[in-house]
């Protein structure tokens, strides 16, 4: 009815994207990636013209790369629309989930929402004893002295090791200045980039959140009860629809369930 009577005020519209999974690179059902979600957070921006868009988190975290084109694309879409961008954490955002709250200019979590986990973690296995045990012998020939490294197969090499914490801490440093950039004065004095996590309520007193609460009561405060969403979420995959890819859904949620898990989720 408004498009064929001009003056007829719109009733305002909120884009509601829905970020929930671990972030990977892989296209596995389920999983957050710049790549999948590029079409669908520009459409989200552009079409309707929306008064504001709204983020709505349920993730673990997972690849700080991903984390970061994500969040980086948020931004720029944002401040070339001119668009306010609102964060609602459901059960977690923690790890590469804050990172990806932090590119909203405001984040409302639930009193029982987990919120945190600011740093970087790797992890694997060592079976050199295992494999001496049954008596296998690993072979690896390679062409520059490191060019294997960190093999659950031979003894940890404290060489490596050192390399892989010499990662960690640059990318470490990557997320406080995020955390940092979007945060700001929010923040105190005491140290959160810990990997340590907290509930809902901890995080709005440690500037980490700005508010508790769910997000249409929130957003109709903010907007007018005669608030209007669209919704932008990704589809699963035929195959998956159909129950024809089920050792990939198992092993996907397997990998989903570990990471959920750290938190007590």
């Amino acid at each position: 009815m408004s498009k064929l009577i001009p003056f007829l005020k719109r009733k305002p519209v909120v884009a509601v994207i829905r970020l929930q999974g671990i972030i990977a690179a892989s296209s596995s059902p389920g999983r957050l990636n710049d790549q999948s979600l590029a079409p669908l957070i520009e459409t989200a921006f552009r079409r309707g013209k929306p008064h504001a868009v709204a983020l709505v988190i349920n993730s673990p975290g997972g690849s700080p790369v991903q984390s970061a084109l994500i969040a980086a694309r948020i931004r720029r879409l944002a401040e070339k629309h001119e668009l306010p961008v609102h964060a609602f954490v459901e059960d977690v955002a923690a790890s590469g989930g804050y990172w990806l709250a932090t590119a909203a200019d405001d984040i409302t979590v639930d009193a029982n929402s987990i919120v945190g986990s600011i740093g970087v973690i790797s992890a694997g296995f060592g079976l050199h004893e295992f494999i001496t045990r049954y008596g296998i012998e690993r072979r690896v020939y390679t062409s520059g002295k490191s060019k294997s490294q960190l093999d659950p197969f031979r003894p940890e090499n404290p060489e490596d090791v050192a390399r892989l914490r010499a990662l960690q801490d640059q990318v470490h440093k990557n997320f406080i200045a995020q955390v940092q950039s979007r945060r700001g004065a929010k923040l105190p004095d005491e140290d959160l980039f810990t990997g340590e996590f907290w509930d809902g309520t901890r995080a709005v007193e440690l500037g980490l959140a700005d508010s508790l609460g769910q997000m249409v009561p929130a957003l109709e405060a903010r907007y007018g009860e005669k608030l209007r969403y669209r919704v932008y979420g990704q589809r699963r995959p035929l195959l998956s629809r159909l129950g024809l890819s089920l050792m990939g859904d198992a092993m996907a949620l397997a990998e989903e369930r570990a990471l959920y898990a750290r938190f007590g989720l």
